[in-house]
């Protein structure tokens, strides 16, 4: 699947991408658990999007990874296109920088 093929509320998609940037991560308490966030740039040949990276997968992604999501989900906020692993969904380094 191709970035420009994304829409938004799409799940069950299977996608590799290339990391272009990283936010800084952002600390949150939901329901009395801490966790970290952060938002990425990614690319393929067709585009680029955002992908919500969520607390081990910060540490996982660098810039200039290849990245490999499986059964990943596409959400929408402010009227911009998020992609995530999820809750059910893989993300995996492919090929490291």
């Amino acid at each position: 699947m191709k970035i420009k093929e994304l829409q938004a509320r799409q799940g069950k998609i299977d996608i590799e991408v290339e990391v272009v940037k990283i936010d800084e991560p952002r600390e949150f308490e939901k329901f009395g658990n801490k966790g970290r966030v952060a938002t990425a740039t990614v690319k393929d040949d067709s585009g680029e999007i955002k992908l919500t990276l969520w607390n081990d997968e910060i540490d996982t992604a660098k810039v200039g990874d290849s990245l490999k999501i499986t059964n990943g989900y596409v959400s929408e906020y402010q009227s911009e296109l998020q992609l995530t692993a999820g809750r059910f969904g893989k993300l995996e380094v492919v090929k490291k920088e």
